[in-house]
This record gives C-alpha cells, sequence and structure tokens, in this order.
C-alpha cells in the first residue's frame, strides 16, 4: 500500500485567464486606437466648426494653407486675460495676411450664463472691444473646440502651420511676443 498521497498539478486556470485579459486588452486598445489619438506636436490639426462675434458659421478648415495661432480662452480665466494682450502684439508683429491669430472663445452664448465649465460667462464681444483686440476672434459656447482638441483648461494653445500640422501645444499662459514665437511663426510663413 502506498502511504503518499496522490500528487496534485498546479491549475493552469490563473494562466489561461490572465493570457485571455491581456488578450481583451489588446483588442480594446486595437479597436479604440482612433477615437484616443493625442492632439501634440506633429499632428494634424483637426477642423471645428464656431461662429464668428456676428454670428455667422465659420470653421478652421476656411483658415487652410494659413499660419494659425489657435487659442482656446474664456473671459472669466485670468490667465487668458494675461496673455491676450501679447497675442495683440503679436498679431501686430507679424503683419502677413497668411498669418492668423484665432482666439476662440469657450464662454456660455449669453453673458450671464454658465459655460461649459460652469463659469458664469462674460461678454465676449464686449471685453474685446474694450481692450481694441484686433485679432480674430470665434466663440463655440458649445465647447466643441475643447473636446475635438482635448483641451485640459484654459488657456491652451496650438501653432498651426500652412501645412495643418501642429508645431506647439502650449497649456497655460505665454508671452506670444517673445522672440521664440515670432521666429517660429515666421519660419512657418517662409516654408
Amino acid at each position: 500500500m502506498d502511504s503518499h498521497p496522490p500528487s496534485r498539478r498546479p491549475s493552469k486556470l490563473p494562466y489561461v485567464a490572465a493570457l485571455l485579459l491581456m488578450g481583451m486588452v489588446v483588442v480594446a486598445a486595437w479597436l479604440g486606437r482612433d477615437r484616443y489619438t493625442a492632439i501634440i506636436a506633429g499632428s494634424d490639426a483637426p477642423t471645428f466648426s464656431a461662429m464668428t462675434l456676428d454670428g455667422a458659421p465659420v470653421s478652421l478648415a476656411d483658415l487652410d494653407g494659413k499660419v494659425v495661432l489657435l487659442n482656446v480662452w474664456a473671459t472669466w480665466c485670468p490667465p487668458c486675460r494675461f496673455e491676450m494682450p501679447s497675442m495683440q502684439r503679436l498679431h501686430e508683429a507679424v503683419d502677413d495676411e497668411d498669418f492668423v491669430v484665432l482666439a476662440v472663445s469657450v464662454d456660455a452664448a449669453e453673458p450671464g450664463e454658465p459655460d461649459v465649465f460652469g463659469r458664469v460667462a462674460g461678454d465676449v464681444p464686449a471685453y474685446i472691444e474694450e481692450n481694441g483686440y484686433t485679432f480674430t476672434v470665434w466663440h463655440d459656447p458649445p465647447g466643441t473646440i475643447q473636446r475635438t482638441y482635448q483641451t485640459t483648461g484654459v488657456p491652451e494653445s496650438f501653432v498651426i502651420g500652412r501645412d495643418g500640422v501642429i508645431y506647439k501645444k502650449v497649456a497655460g499662459p505665454t508671452e506670444w511676443d517673445s522672440p521664440e514665437y515670432e521666429e517660429m511663426i515666421r519660419r512657418l510663413l517662409d516654408s
């Protein structure tokens, strides 16, 4: 009579479960790869629609072939208000019909209403006029640009070349009239 208990083999179930789980993760990543492509320098600039301050529909595609400084902002945002004078100075310094400073406000449609961040919106046309800004300003109350460009807040900016490629992404305020940015814009205009 054998006094040793029968040997038990380790279960293969944990290994099989781990392999199945890894396979599901790989398949999910592969299927969702187009929906979650990060918007970074080197990406094609996605088009979006907004409206002028007069309410006319516009699209980024309307600016094809131009160099664009695309800025996402809101009237209630102190860092946005801080950087706008430097955007105006850059707009004046690079006086070229193929360069567009484009500030897209995500304020609510009506002053005093909450916007996509839940903040009380200011009067965008009045703010622009009071400050004497002459660059292009569009309005996007539903925040389409934020979803399209995957912004994390305001201000967030993108320098787009004539070829429709994003050359620079900046989260937060910056001094747009610095020699670095003016030189970048001029290089993109020359290419």
